[in-house]
């Protein structure tokens, strides 16, 4: 029988957990700026977007059909979609580690929460800034601490050249400056 004509089970797929790699020795690194982040997606999701939709699933259910009502049957699955969130950003949190970057403020070294700008074999500069798994956005030059490029510089000086291995073969990247963030306070005070 084609897949087309079989029905999904209450649950569906949708309620499996999603499959999250262990971290590297069980450390989820986050900055501060980072746990606020989730933190606050969380926070929404638990106190506006969830009961928006509860309301709107009891509303619809309270129309009589539910096997041909859309906004139940969206409803239902939107709220899957929140719970698994909800429960992904909870361990999250619980595990995470917030390492305040700006404690290594005018440190020539790399840590994590440094940006960290390097000439790749001599003649291609880029400049990352090393973060947490869950916070680094690539489009915004933002790599993960396990990240591989991440790894190759993480206790590299300013001056230094490490080897950074690649399937094409190994790069050589020579670090060219390390900055860090300005302590939050030092922030609020100049405001």
């Amino acid at each position: 029988m084609s897949k087309a004509f079989t029905k999904e089970s209450e649950s569906g797929d949708d309620d499996d957990e999603p499959i999250v790699p262990p971290l590297p020795g069980g450390k989820n690194y986050i900055t501060p700026l980072g746990y606020r982040a989730l933190r606050d997606e969380l926070l929404q999701l638990i106190d506006e977007e969830r009961p928006k939709i509860v309301d709107i699933v009891h509303w619809a259910a309270s129309n009589g059909d539910r096997s041909e009502n859309g906004d139940y049957l969206y409803g239902k699955k939107r709220l899957r979609e929140i719970d698994r969130r909800i429960r992904f950003l909870t361990k999250r949190l619980e595990i995470a580690e917030v390492v305040d970057p700006s404690v290594h403020l005018g440190s020539d070294q790399i840590f994590f929460g440094a940006t960290v700008s390097y000439r790749e074999d001599g003649d291609v500069e880029r400049t990352i800034t090393i973060m947490g798994i869950d916070e680094a956005d690539s489009t915004a030059s933002q790599v993960s601490w396990i990240a591989p490029v991440a790894r190759a510089l993480l206790r590299a000086r300013i001056g230094d050249e490490v080897a950074f291995p690649t399937p094409g073969g190994t790069r050589h990247l020579e670090v060219i400056d390390v900055r860090y963030p300005a302590p939050q306070g030092a922030l609020e005070q100049e405001r």
